[in-house]
């Protein structure tokens, strides 16, 4: 979807009363969405998950790419139950036995108040990046009774490559020191040549998804 579909399709949620919010984890990728949007309505709302266990250049990159791209509606989304609760009967960290728990206290359920409030959840998903989400259509409902709006679905990593240097979007920090897919930092890891991007995440473990993109989303 180019910039004038995109915004017939805003202006369509408008006249219908709707409103509307969009989620960015800021990683390089995710910033053609976020320019995107900028041309049309900077004032779009524009939700970080602030997980607590980001690397420190993610929320620095995260400041600079609001300013630069002039978003004027930036939030901070964090989770409800605070780290020092957030450990199984051992005593240990969720990341480090319960991913997928981990994932849900810090992502999910915070994600969940947030479409109690909205019409529409722009989200820039792809079916390119995972298995789960080539299944996904360009609009879909959420168990919370907003709907998820895919603008991003068809493009492919080369459309987003291609759109980063025509508008010479920034890339995050570390993204030259190997990371592509960028999330908390226990489980994020440098990508070696023979993986596919979302590999670097969570690895060694049987998970792809956060859950954002899965429970999230009625099928």
């Amino acid at each position: 979807m180019q910039i004038d579909a995109l915004r017939r399709q805003l202006e369509a949620y408008r006249e219908q009363g709707k409103s509307y919010f969009t989620t960015s984890s800021f990683q390089s990728h995710s910033l053609v969405l976020l320019h995107l949007l900028s041309r049309i309505d900077p004032d779009v709302p524009v939700y970080f998950l602030n997980t607590g266990y980001h690397f420190p250049a993610t929320i620095r990159f995260r400041d600079q790419v609001a300013e630069r791209f002039g978003l004027r509606q930036g939030h901070d989304l964090r989770p409800f139950v605070p780290k020092n609760m957030q450990k199984d009967a051992q005593g240990r960290l969720l990341f480090t036995s319960d991913p997928d728990y981990c994932c849900f206290l810090n992502k999910t359920q915070p994600m969940e108040a947030v479409l109690s409030e909205y019409d529409v959840w722009i989200n820039g998903v792809r079916r390119d990046q995972s298995r789960a989400r080539q299944q996904m259509k360009r609009e879909q409902p959420t168990p919370q009774g907003a709907v998820r709006f895919h603008p991003m679905l068809e493009w492919s990593s080369r459309d987003i490559l291609a759109y980063r240097k025509e508008y010479d979007l920034p890339e995050h920090p570390m993204e030259p020191e190997g990371y592509l897919s960028i999330g908390c930092e226990p489980c994020t890891r440098k990508m070696d040549p023979n993986m596919s991007e979302r590999e670097a995440r969570w690895y060694g473990l049987q998970k792809s998804e956060c859950g954002l993109h899965t429970d999230l989303i009625e099928k």
